[in-house]
């Protein structure tokens, strides 16, 4: 999520008052998960395995929970708990507020674009031209939607991450503040739920098309041109290149990157990368010619 515009580390360390290590006057742009996260931005670490991917990472702010030693050109902000303020950080500049109409005031929509009756809109989004929204489609607050765009009834886009943290007796929610940006020529079917990015953007690329009944997770990206059949389950940060199909009922672990012109043929669980120009299938998924091969193997085995 970008600031309003930037702000210095110091006044940063305010907000969450806490002491920082590093130059008070470095300025700061927004804030983003360790997957995402750009120079300029703040990411935040709770745990000793992932201490070093975040001091590593382009991030130039990390908020951590252990004084280390302080990667040359960046800040440390010393948290008890970075979890808790990283969120206190974020809703203070993006935070939830209620509305009382159907569609937004400030919204921004494009010339023949046609939204049928019962559609709800948010705060601050845009849709492009010659769009068609259908009944009962939900698009929450900063959506971004190109031209021709087909959403069809029942699909919820913008809906919160699934992103919680185990505090014994509760699980904490991290708190969405990014967003859903759809590309053009994109087509949506009946009751998808594309979830926003906790703090970045979750992507769906020009030219893809999603059947029904399909879940993408917060800050996936989809490339241009990919076909996913109905039931396809997308976990949050994966990057799925272009021209991938995705058949029906697959499932996708977290964080996974699925290459150029991949195959995934139905009902396979997806646990790893996987390459692209290749058809895969199983669970976990692999080469589909390979796993073909154990299966009649099995059968002879079983004569």
């Amino acid at each position: 999520m970008k600031f309003p515009k930037p702000y210095p580390l110091k006044e940063i360390a305010s907000i969450i008052k806490t002491k920082y290590i590093g130059d008070g006057n470095l300025l700061v742009y927004g804030t983003n998960e360790i997957h995402r996260v750009k120079e300029g931005e703040i990411v935040f670490v709770d745990h000793p395995k992932y201490y070093d991917k975040a001091l590593q990472s382009p991030a130039t702010i990390i908020l951590i929970n252990k004084e280390v030693e302080c990667p040359k050109g960046k800040a440390l902000l010393i948290s008890e708990d970075p979890f808790r303020d990283f969120n206190i950080i974020n809703t203070r500049f993006r935070n939830f507020q209620p509305q009382k109409e159907t569609i937004a005031e400030d919204i921004e929509v494009g010339e023949g674009t046609i939204i049928q009756p019962g559609v709800y809109i948010g705060k601050q989004v845009k849709i492009g031209k010659n769009c068609l929204i259908f009944p009962n489609v939900t698009i929450h607050d900063h959506t971004e939607i190109g031209d021709k765009v087909i959403i069809q009834s029942g699909t919820v886009i913008g809906g919160d991450a699934f992103y919680y943290k185990n505090r014994g007796e509760y699980y904490d929610r991290l708190k969405s503040v990014g967003n859903v940006k759809i590309e053009d020529d994109v087509e949506i079917g009946s009751n998808c739920t594309i979830d926003r990015g906790v703090t970045g953007t979750t992507i769906i690329g020009e030219g893809s098309k999603l059947d029904n009944l399909i879940q993408v997770g917060h800050d996936t990206v989809i490339g241009k041109k990919c076909l996913i059949a109905a039931q396809v389950g997308i976990a949050g940060c994966c990057n799925i290149e272009d021209e991938v199909t995705i058949w029906g009922q697959v499932g996708l672990a977290s964080s996974l990157t699925i290459g150029k012109q991949a195959v995934i043929l139905a009902k396979s669980g997806v646990s790893k990368n996987l390459e692209g120009g290749k058809t895969y299938f199983g669970s976990p998924a692999d080469e589909a010619k390979k796993m073909l091969r154990e299966l009649a193997t099995l059968k002879k085995l079983a004569k």
